[in-house]
Parts: structure tokens; sequence; C-alpha cells
């Protein structure tokens, strides 16, 4: 059984870090790209930033591209989201997801098939 599991959230003042982590366990092999997506209240999903499970290819939206960093540790089954100079519009629920399709496109929600059950990141101004 897969299994997404997303911890590090917490509250932070704008302009602090915070580092999410998403374990994963269960088929990990048949895993393509692993994605952080974002739902803020009152909004849609929104893509974060994607990394191949294996390889070097990595996506980030224009929004967060040169402040948050992932990173994946396929020995220990994890990805990392590292969060710096976080903003108030930064607060929101965010997800880990597992996408078992090969290329397509990292933003693009319906490409991703497992879901973790988020994480709450909140940025007070």
């Amino acid at each position: 059984q897969v299994q997404l599991v997303e911890s590090g959230g917490g509250l932070v003042q704008a302009g602090g870090s915070l580092r999410l982590s998403c374990a994963v366990s269960g088929r990990t092999f048949s895993y393509y790209r692993m994605g952080w997506f974002r739902q803020a209240p009152g909004k849609e999903r929104e893509f974060v930033a994607a990394i191949r499970w294996r390889g070097d290819s990595i996506y980030y939206a224009d929004s967060v591209n040169g402040r948050f960093t992932i990173s994946r540790d396929n020995a220990k089954n994890t990805v990392l989201l590292q969060m710096n100079i976080l903003k108030p519009e930064d607060t929101a629920v965010y997800y880990c997801a597992a996408s078992r399709r090969l290329g397509g496109s990292p933003p693009s929600i319906v490409e991703y098939d497992d879901w973790g059950q988020g994480t709450q990141v909140t940025v007070s101004s």
C-alpha cells in the first residue's frame, strides 16, 4: 500500500523558513516524479515544485522560484521542500504527491496518482 506522509508544517513569521518532509512508503520504484502542491482557503490547489524520483529534473512555480528548494533522499524514501523567505501569501495546506506517468507536465495536478493528507503552513505578517 502506497502512503505519503507530510510533516514539518507550522507557524512562522514572514521572512522565516520551514522545511517540509514527505515520507514515501510502498511501491516507490513505480514513481517517476514527486511534487509539492498547496491549497489556500478559498483557492484551488496549485503547483509548487516537482522533482524526478530518479534524475535531475526539477521544476518550480514562478511564485516560489529562488525561495523554495525541492530535494529527495532515495535511500530514505523522502522528499523535502526547504522554504525560505516565507511570505504571508505562502500560507496554505501543503501536499506531497507522486506520479507514475513518464514525461507529462509536472505542474498538472491530474498527472499525479497518489497524495498525502497535507500539512498546514501559516506565515504571519
